[in-house]
């Protein structure tokens, strides 16, 4: 379906661009998120990203999906932003070595409670670790996909992930001790 619309925006239908503002929208915003860490700053990424898009889709050689093609756009105008605002970002790494909580601590939450704890976590990981599990896990994109939308290697989007999971489960450990 994406690939009737490129080619309607191509030939000129303007209008034709909402079904990917429409489609995508959510997804972008979320992805950006993730980056960034703030929603406000994250729906002007996102702005920028549509704006990006829809001027370079005459570049689009449909050799991949359209919204890898365009979660790259966001992806990058997201790292763009986060260089611009210069944020400093909480990085666990000091804490690898620490004790993992036990699973059992965050099942015994309600689903609304787990989603919301997941989501404040990762918004405490640096950025290339979130997007990351947010592509993989939340999203179900393979590690071949993730790498195709952020531009990494493989390789690196394995690394990544595998350090992203041992930080996640610090940043839910750290929640976890202050709800209680």
């Amino acid at each position: 379906m994406d690939d009737i619309y490129v080619r309607k925006v191509c030939a000129g239908d303007t209008e034709a661009f909402r079904y990917f503002v429409t489609q995508y929208k959510t997804m972008s915003i979320t992805l950006a998120v993730s980056i960034v860490k703030d929603e406000f700053v994250a729906e002007e990424v996102v702005q920028d990203a549509f704006i990006s898009a829809f001027r370079a889709i005459n570049s689009f050689k449909f050799k991949s999906k359209f919204s890898s093609w365009f979660y790259r756009i966001v992806v990058n105008e997201a790292f763009m932003h986060l260089k611009k605002m210069k944020k400093e970002i909480v990085d666990f790494r000091q804490d690898y070595d620490e004790q993992i909580p036990d699973e059992s601590e965050i099942l015994t939450l309600a689903q609304d409670e787990q989603t919301h704890l997941i989501n404040e976590a990762l918004k405490l990981l640096p950025a290339r670790e979130s997007v990351v599990l947010r592509l993989f896990y939340l999203e179900e994109e393979s590690i071949r996909e993730v790498a195709s939308i952020t531009g990494w290697s493989e390789s690196n989007v394995k690394v990544i992930l595998h350090r992203a999971r041992k930080n996640m489960h610090i940043a839910i450990g750290h929640l976890l001790k202050m709800i209680k």
